[in-house]
C-alpha cells in the first residue's frame, strides 16, 4: 500500500477526481476489455447517446457552427451532448486530464443568451465545443502537464494562485471567437513520446483499436476526437506530437510553422529551448475544420499578443491559386507536382503503411499530377540535429518536474531522458547545433528548389507525401522511431496528415523479401501484426514549405476527397 502524501497517493486522489467529475448517470457499469470489445468508437459508443446526442456529435464542426450560429441548435444542447459523449471516451479510453462541463455549459449559455438577444452569433466559433491538450492554461483549471508534482500548484510552483486567473493567449482568442472550452486531454508526462502515459491516468488508448497506442504526445486529443467526443481539439508538435495521434487514430490535424499561431502562455518542457521550437495545431475530422479554426484564430491579431508569431493574416490568395491549380488540373492544362518518399532510408513502413503509400500514388495518377521520387539530403542527419535540441540541458528540467513528487519516469521517456539529468551541452555546442541546423535546413532548402527540373511544371513540387510513423500506430512500449515526423520540425516545415486506409489483416501481409537494414529497422517491422493491427487506421503526411498552411490545407482537402470519394 503506497504511503499518506506519496507520489501515488496523489496521483490516486487525482485519478478518481477526475472519475468522480463524471455525472452519475453518464458512467458505464461494465468496462470491457481490448480482447471483449476492440473498438469502440461508432454503433458501440452510441447505445449510451439519444438519438440527438449522436447527431449532434456526429456532426462536422463546421456544420455545428452553422447550425449554432443560425440558432438551429442551442449552444447548451451542443455542448451538453459533447460532454456526455467526453464522458464516455474517457471511461473507455482513458484519454481525460481535466473535465469542466458545469462552466462550459454556464458559457454555453451565455452564449444562447447573446443569440437570443442580438439574433446574431458571438463570433465565427459561436458555440463550437473545442478541447484542448493539457499544456493549455484555462482559468480556474489545473495544468499538471501528465506531472503528478504539478498538481496543485503552478506550473510546479506552490502558493501563486495564478491556476485561478491565468490563461494561455489562444485560450483568449478562443474564448473571443465563440468556442465552448470543456476539457482538456492527457499527455504523457515530460510530453516526449509518441504514446500517451503518465502516473495519474495510466495509458492513454486507441479507441479504434484498443490493444494500439492513441499516439503522443497530443494522445489524448487523438483518442477524444477520434471518439468524437469533441468536434475539434488543439494539440502540440516539437517532433511529431499533433501528426502522431491525428494519424494513429484517422484524424486530420495540422503541424503549422513556427510563428503562424500563438503559443504565448503554454505550459510546456525545457522551455527557452529556441532551436527547434513547439508549435501549436488542430486536430478534426476534416480540412475544413482545421481551416475554419486556423482563419478564425488569425482573425484576431494574433501577432499583437505573442511575440513570436508573424504578422500573416489568412492569405486567400495562396489559397485560391491552388485551388485553380487543382482545378486546372482535372482538365488536364495544369497539373500538381509531388514528391514521393516511401522509405527515409532507416526504417521500413509496416504493411498497411506501404498500402497507404501506394494508394496515394495512384490517386495521384489519376488525378492527373505529376509524381517524383524524393531523394533529399539524408534524413537521419536532421533527426540528429533535432535530438540533441532535445537534450540540450541534459533533461534537467524534466527530471526537476519529477522530482517535485519523487515518481519515477515513465519508460517511454527513459531511452532518450534516462533516469537522471546527465551533463548537459555549453552554450558553444548549441551554438554549433544551430549552425548545423540553418545549413541542413539550406541544403533541404535547393534540394527542393532543384526538383523544378523533373517536375515539368515550371516550379518545384508542390508538395512531399510520405508516411507519418512506420506503423498504422504503435503497440505499448514500441513507439521507438520518429524519425519521419521529426524531419519536418527541424525544417520547420507545415504538415497535415490524410488519412486513407485501414490495416486489413487479409491484404496487409509482411513480405518475406524484406531485408531489414539495420537492427531498428528489424526490430520495428518485428512488432507487426495482422492480426492484431486488423481495423487500425492508416494516415499519411503531406508536406510543404515553411509557412504554407493555406496551401497544404488546400491539396490535403484535394487528396482526401479524392481517396474517400472511392
Amino acid at each position: 500500500m503506497a504511503k499518506a502524501g506519496s507520489w501515488q497517493e496523489v496521483a490516486k486522489a487525482k485519478r478518481e477526481a477526475i472519475a468522480e467529475s463524471i455525472p452519475q448517470p453518464w458512467r458505464i457499469d461494465a468496462i470491457p476489455s481490448a480482447a471483449e470489445q476492440r473498438d469502440v468508437t461508432g454503433d458501440y459508443v452510441h447505445q449510451w447517446l439519444s438519438q440527438e446526442e449522436i447527431e449532434i456529435t456526429e456532426m462536422d464542426a463546421v456544420d455545428i457552427v452553422e447550425k449554432t450560429s443560425a440558432g438551429i441548435w442551442s449552444a447548451e444542447d451542443v455542448a451538453r451532448a459533447f460532454c456526455h459523449r467526453a464522458s464516455l471516451a474517457h471511461q473507455l479510453v482513458n484519454c481525460l486530464l481535466e473535465t469542466f462541463f458545469d462552466a462550459a455549459i454556464e458559457d454555453a449559455k451565455q452564449l444562447d443568451a447573446y443569440f437570443a438577444k442580438h439574433k446574431a452569433p458571438i463570433g465565427p466559433l459561436h458555440g463550437l465545443p473545442v478541447s484542448l491538450k493539457d499544456q493549455f492554461h484555462v482559468k480556474g483549471v489545473e495544468t499538471s502537464m501528465g506531472y503528478v508534482g504539478w498538481i496543485g500548484t503552478f506550473q510546479g510552483q506552490k502558493g501563486t494562485g495564478r491556476e485561478r486567473v491565468f490563461e494561455s493567449e489562444m485560450v483568449k482568442e478562443l474564448r473571443s471567437l465563440g468556442a465552448i472550452l470543456f476539457c482538456k486531454t492527457s499527455v504523457p508526462h515530460t510530453l516526449m513520446s509518441g504514446e500517451t502515459i503518465n502516473h495519474i491516468l495510466g495509458y492513454t488508448w486507441n479507441p479504434k483499436n484498443r490493444n494500439l497506442s492513441a499516439g503522443g504526445s497530443s494522445g489524448g486529443e487523438g483518442a477524444l476526437i477520434g471518439m468524437k467526443g469533441s468536434p475539434v481539439g488543439f494539440g502540440t508538435d516539437i517532433g511529431g506530437s499533433v501528426r502522431i495521434p491525428a494519424a494513429f487514430n484517422g484524424l486530420y490535424g495540422l503541424r503549422p510553422s513556427a510563428g503562424r499561431l500563438a503559443y504565448e502562455g503554454m505550459s510546456n518542457s525545457m522551455d527557452g529551448q529556441n532551436s527547434v521550437l513547439s508549435v501549436v495545431g488542430p486536430i478534426s475530422h476534416s480540412v475544413a475544420s482545421l481551416k475554419l479554426l486556423v482563419q478564425a484564430l488569425l482573425s484576431q491579431d494574433p501577432w499583437l499578443h505573442d511575440p513570436l508569431v508573424h504578422e500573416i493574416p489568412w492569405r486567400h490568395k495562396c489559397e485560391q491559386e491552388t485551388i485553380d491549380l487543382i482545378n486546372s488540373s482535372r482538365h488536364g492544362s495544369e497539373k500538381l507536382a509531388f514528391g514521393i518518399l516511401e522509405h527515409d532510408g532507416q526504417v521500413t513502413p509496416h504493411p498497411p503503411v506501404q498500402r497507404a503509400m501506394k494508394i496515394i500514388k495512384e490517386t495521384l495518377r489519376r488525378l492527373n499530377h505529376k509524381i517524383i521520387d524524393w531523394e533529399p539530403p539524408e534524413h537521419k542527419r536532421g533527426a540528429e540535429i533535432l535530438y540533441k535540441a532535445w537534450v540540450f540541458d541534459g533533461g534537467a528540467d524534466i527530471h526537476s518536474s519529477l522530482k517535485l513528487s519523487g515518481e519515477p519516469p515513465v519508460p517511454q521517456v527513459t531511452p532518450l531522458y534516462g533516469h537522471e539529468p546527465f551533463q548537459g551541452f555549453s552554450a558553444s555546442e548549441i551554438a554549433a547545433t544551430n549552425v548545423k541546423k540553418r545549413e541542413y535546413q539550406k541544403e533541404y532548402m535547393e534540394y527542393w528548389n532543384s526538383t523544378r527540373d523533373q517536375t515539368g511544371t515550371g516550379r518545384p513540387v508542390d508538395a512531399l507525401i510520405m508516411p507519418v510513423a512506420p506503423f498504422a500506430a504503435a503497440r505499448r512500449e514500441q513507439c521507438k522511431y520518429y524519425g519521419y515526423t521529426t524531419i519536418v520540425n527541424v525544417l520547420d516545415y507545415t504538415a497535415c496528415t490524410v488519412p486513407v486506409t485501414c490495416s486489413n489483416q487479409n491484404i496487409d501481409i509482411a513480405s518475406p523479401d524484406f531485408k531489414p537494414v539495420s537492427e531498428l529497422d528489424q526490430d520495428i517491422m518485428a512488432t507487426y501484426d495482422p492480426a492484431l493491427y486488423d481495423g487500425a487506421h492508416v494516415a499519411v503526411q503531406i508536406v510543404g514549405r515553411r509557412l504554407q498552411e493555406e496551401k497544404i490545407l488546400a491539396i490535403a482537402e484535394h487528396i482526401g476527397q479524392a481517396i474517400h470519394s472511392d
